[in-house]
């Protein structure tokens, strides 16, 4: 017996002509849009760095790409193949490409894929009404849990998973912008439960504390003591305008900053208007 799960990410292209979304982002003569993978705690919304150096070089799509930290990472490379861009899956990808090297002792593929992706709504709506129907599912081989009908005794079954991603359309885009970002400032996912060796909600919660840091830092601020720091987007997006909540301060760790202090102190605090000590 076929057993069939909710439509996912490749059938984005699908929804938006069916459920009229498209229709609406043209009427109101919006011109591109910003997607991006809800796992991803230290994304930029909206980076208009990305948008404006895609809307600069005219491109119809782009995708953000961190250096991938080893070989077997298990992101997706964006390459070209045959002419076109792709994603290739990592679980596309044979142990001996995987490993390729350049001249300079480089990973050959080392762009992975973030799921941070630009479209212009002119090349949606080709997707929509011409190339859509033209993607083919990737297969992905996954242990399955089931449950003996009879014995009511658990188990797992290898299934054949079928699926379209976001990013297969890259291979249509006749300019494409690839742009790669620092790790460290704007990719950190979330797909372990906690205690696992990575991309657990600790270190997503670490990742982006040591980033906030670094923005007050650089502000001019300076930190003390042991815990997190968490920085609102109220307050600031990238670490703009921190200068003068921060510039010579002394915060004392942990630190939050949920609001912007009418008037700001001076000094040492241990929480000015909007600075709580509580996480």
């Amino acid at each position: 017996k076929q057993s069939y799960q909710p439509r996912v990410r490749g059938d984005l292209y699908k929804a938006i002509g069916n459920e009229g979304v498209l229709q609406d982002m043209l009427k109101k003569q919006i011109r591109s849009v910003h997607c991006y993978c809800v796992d991803n705690i230290l994304v930029k919304v909206p980076d208009p760095l990305f948008i404006g150096c895609c809307i600069e070089r005219e491109s119809d799509c782009g995708a953000k790409v961190v250096c991938k930290s080893h070989p077997t990472e298990a992101v997706g490379v964006i390459c070209q193949c045959n002419g076109m861009w792709k994603v290739v899956e990592y679980s596309e990808i044979s142990l001996e490409t995987a490993h390729l090297k350049n001249e300079e002792g480089k990973l050959l593929f080392s762009q992975g894929n973030i799921c941070n992706h630009y479209f212009t709504t002119s090349f949606l709506e080709d997707m929509v009404q011409e190339k859509e129907k033209q993607l083919i599912h990737h297969v992905a081989k996954k242990n399955i849990p089931t449950i003996d009908g009879k014995t009511g005794n658990p188990g797992t079954v290898q299934g054949i998973k079928m699926e379209k991603f976001v990013f297969d359309v890259f291979q249509f885009a006749k300019r494409f912008t690839v742009l790669e970002v620092n790790r460290s400032d704007e990719f950190s996912p979330l797909k372990n439960g906690p205690g696992a060796k990575s991309c657990t909600p600790e270190i997503c919660r670490e990742d982006l504390s040591k980033l906030h840091k670094k923005w007050v830092l650089k502000a001019g601020g300076k930190l003390e003591g042991e815990g997190l720091c968490e920085i609102s987007p109220l307050v600031s997006v990238d670490g703009e305008g921190l200068d003068g909540l921060v510039a010579g301060k002394t915060l004392s760790l942990p630190v939050h900053m949920d609001s912007r202090p009418a008037q700001p102190t001076n000094g040492h605090s241990n929480g000015v208007n909007g600075l709580h000590s509580k996480l």
